[in-house]
């Protein structure tokens, strides 16, 4: 019987941290909300910015310029 009683005061105070912790979590980090949610396009320009680099030397950005006019 004593070893019945120490494993559900075990899982009990186990269950009380979870809740807390839960709780907490909850509490410090809330839900966005529906207005705050981005676009498609916000998204897919904060990815293409992340992925993409600028070009910084001037002949590859006249070559690709070249490509793009040839292209059009």
């Amino acid at each position: 019987m004593e070893g019945l009683f120490i494993l559900l005061a075990v899982i009990g105070v186990t269950g009380a941290i979870a809740l807390v912790t839960y709780i907490i979590y909850r509490y410090t980090h809330p839900r966005l909300k529906e207005n705050e949610k981005p676009t498609e396009e916000e998204i897919l320009h904060e990815e293409m910015d992340r992925v993409l680099q600028p070009i910084d030397d001037d002949s590859v950005r006249k070559e690709v310029e070249e490509y793009k006019e040839k292209d059009d």
